[in-house]
C-alpha cells in the first residue's frame, strides 16, 4: 500500500497523538515517513511551520491526530478524511488525488468530511451542534486550516486523517486555558480544567483513549501494505 502513497512527512500534534502514530509505525519494515510533532493551535503552528523544513515542492504531507465531532453522524472512534477546512468564512481544500488514494486504502472504515478549524477548544455540546449546523461542518480541530493555507501556498500536497475523540452530545472540559502560547499543554492547568468538570473529564479521557487506539491502528494499516 505504501508503494503508491509516497508520503514524505506525517505531522501530528505533540503528546499522546504523536506517540500513538509512532506506535502505529513501530513494527513496520518498509520505508516510513518522517513523523514530526507539531504544536497545538493555529498561531503556534503557523510560527512553527514558518521555521520548518517542510517545503520541498511535490512532497506529500499527511496530517494526523484526533478531532471533535460537530454532527450526530460521527461518534468516538470514527476515522475521518478531510475534504476541506473552513475558518472564519474562508476555505482551504485538501489535495484531491492524495485524499482519493488514502480513501481507497482505508475505504471501508473512513468518512469524507468537512472540517472547521477553531482557535480555541469547542467544549460545549450545544455550541458544537450549532457550529455544525450553521457552517455545514462535520468535525472541528485547532490546526487544519493553518496547515492547509501554509502548504497550499507552497505547492505541497496535503491530506488530513483524524479520529473522532469527542461527540457532539456531551460537553468536554474547556481546555483552552491549559494551552500555552507555544502550543504545548500546561499539565497543571490541564489538571485543574479536568477537576472542574469531572464527569466531562472522564468522558474526554475515555473518548481520547479510544480515538488514540484507532489512530495507532489506522497508521499501521496505512503503512503496513
Amino acid at each position: 500500500m505504501s508503494n503508491f502513497l509516497p508520503i514524505n512527512t506525517i505531522l501530528v500534534p505533540q503528546g499522546a497523538e504523536y506517540k500513538a502514530v509512532c506506535r502505529g509505525l513501530s513494527g513496520i519494515t518498509t520505508s516510513i515517513p518522517t513523523v514530526v510533532a507539531i504544536p497545538v493551535g493555529m498561531k503556534p503552528l503557523l510560527k512553527y511551520l514558518q521555521q520548518g523544513e517542510f517545503l520541498t515542492p511535490k512532497s506529500r504531507v499527511l496530517i494526523m491526530g484526533i478531532c471533535g465531532s460537530l454532527s450526530d453522524r460521527y461518534t468516538v472512534g470514527d476515522i475521518v478524511l478531510y475534504q476541506d477546512c473552513v475558518y472564519q468564512g474562508k476555505q482551504q481544500e485538501c489535495d484531491r488525488t492524495f485524499v482519493a488514494q488514502l480513501h481507497s486504502s482505508v475505504s471501508e472504515k473512513v468518512s469524507l468530511v468537512k472540517s472547521l478549524t477553531s482557535d480555541r477548544v469547542i467544549w460545549s455540546a450545544p455550541e458544537k451542534r450549532r457550529l455544525g449546523e450553521t457552517l455545514a461542518a462535520d468535525v472541528v480541530d485547532m490546526e487544519g486550516f493553518t496547515a492547509l493555507e501554509f502548504f497550499n501556498a507552497a505547492g505541497v500536497s496535503v491530506a488530513m486523517l483524524r479520529v473522532v475523540s469527542d461527540d457532539c452530545q456531551h460537553n468536554i472540559p474547556d481546555l483552552t486555558p491549559a494551552i500555552n502560547s507555544d502550543g504545548s499543554l500546561n499539565p497543571f492547568l490541564l489538571a485543574i480544567a479536568m477537576l472542574r468538570q469531572p464527569l466531562a473529564a472522564t468522558r474526554l479521557i475515555r473518548g481520547s483513549l479510544t480515538a488514540l487506539k484507532v489512530l495507532e491502528q489506522v497508521t499501521n494499516l496505512l503503512f503496513s501494505g
